[in-house]
């Protein structure tokens, strides 16, 4: 996402500089063009001479720099900048920043930029909570700002509590919203992911291969494009994204209950999620033990939660619903017969006997099928390129 893309990086000055320095790296592995500009008290803390060899590039430190004085680097860069990250930002640049100073590079910089501006702000715990500061942010989100919340934890001033420079995770998900498209902006939507793990007795299950890495990256493709994301997702390994409701499950019952429970309201519903069809009739409370002669397991029916939820939309107005299929054989055919039963506006069909697609990996190959007979393939992408590829079509919809 970030090929190409022009990043100014303003540094202030915390002792939390040392990390924008890596923050630097990561934007260079993305293919982004970073211009590092440093405030004087910046410089104290960490060297110019450290950003410009991870930036490739110049690092800018006064307003007015002999060797280029032609160039008027407040106007000229914030001209050519796609996007400014003010990392870490103290209280005192926030302060000059909320005020509409121009009295060192930096401010004058953001005061001449029309493209977006990202603060992550950096300080002791009480200087950040202090009103003032809390005014300040506030105002610099009224000017359309995007503010990264701080951390919480231990400061390098032996103090516990908010203010610690966000993390790399946190700050790239608003580097990604920021210069993403905003076509879901006002939308209610609830992804599903992950499987779900039926319980036999204390120590066994029936579940499936799924790692929920689709649905996670349609819940985090969605709020980059401006959604408010609910994500329900059974056992999976993959840290909660930021800036969505979280809701964690074990069983396909309890998945059932948090999206009916959720429904009213939303604009889009995704069931990415592998429910287990099936569950143990009978839960044992001591662990079974083997048998010589086998063991014969009663399953019971789980509810079909998207056939629930086009039903639902039969009898009145209902979010638009997208599903998931993994099929073997009968690929298309049951795709479709799947859409019509379940009353669906998009189906996404996985082949599972495709090594390179569907659970686990990190890339999908899908079929996307339309309740307007339309019926188109994707190539092998990563799962997020095929996430925003389904949030384009169901973008589309919304707008019709």
């Amino acid at each position: 996402m970030l090929t190409d893309k022009k990043i100014i990086l303003g540094v202030s000055g915390s002792i939390a500089a040392y990390k924008a320095a890596d923050w630097v790296r990561e934007l260079r592995r993305e293919s982004a063009e970073v211009q590092v500009v440093m405030t004087g008290d910046a410089t104290r803390f960490i060297t110019p001479l450290t950003f410009a060899a991870l930036s490739g590039n110049k690092v800018y430190k006064g307003m007015f720099d002999p060797e280029d004085a032609e160039q008027i680097p407040h106007i000229n860069l914030a001209a050519e900048a796609d996007l400014i990250v003010v990392a870490p930002a103290t209280a005192q640049t926030i302060a000059r920043l909320a005020n509409g100073m121009a009295d060192d590079l930096l401010s004058a910089l953001v005061l001449a930029n029309q493209s977006p501006v990202i603060i992550c702000p950096a300080m002791n715990s009480n200087m950040y909570l202090n009103p003032a500061t809390q005014a300040n942010l506030d105002k610099l989100r009224e000017y359309g700002y995007r503010i990264v919340e701080p951390g919480c934890g231990s400061m390098a001033c032996n103090t516990e509590g908010p203010g610690r420079l966000a993390d790399w995770s946190s700050a790239k998900e608003a580097i990604y919203a920021a210069l993403t498209n905003q076509d879901l902006v006002g939308r209610k939507v609830l992804v599903t992911a992950g499987p779900t793990h039926e319980p036999l007795d204390p120590v066994r299950y029936l579940g499936n291969r799924s790692s929920g890495r689709m649905g996670f990256a349609l819940a985090v493709t969605a709020r980059r494009r401006g959604a408010e994301v609910t994500l329900v997702t059974g056992p999976s390994g993959i840290p909660d994204p930021p800036w969505m409701d979280v809701v964690r499950i074990t069983t396909a019952t309890e998945m059932a209950d948090e999206v009916m429970n959720r429904a009213a309201g939303l604009d889009v519903i995704v069931k990415a999620a592998a429910v287990s069809d099936f569950r143990p009739a009978d839960y044992s409370a001591n662990k079974l033990k083997k048998a010589g002669s086998g063991l014969a397991l009663n399953l019971t029916e789980n509810r079909d939660i998207l056939k629930t939820l086009g039903e639902m939309k039969e009898k009145k107005r209902f979010p638009l619903l997208v599903g998931f299929a993994a099929e073997s054989h009968g690929f298309i055919e049951e795709g479709w017969r799947k859409l019509r039963d379940k009353n669906l506006d998009l189906l996404a069909l996985n082949d599972i006997t495709a090594e390179d697609a569907g659970f686990v990996v990190e890339t999908n190959r899908i079929t996307l099928l339309s309740r307007n007979g339309d019926e188109e393939k994707f190539p092998l992408l990563s799962k997020e390129k095929t996430a925003d590829l389904i949030w384009n079509r169901v973008a589309a919809l919304l707008a019709e």
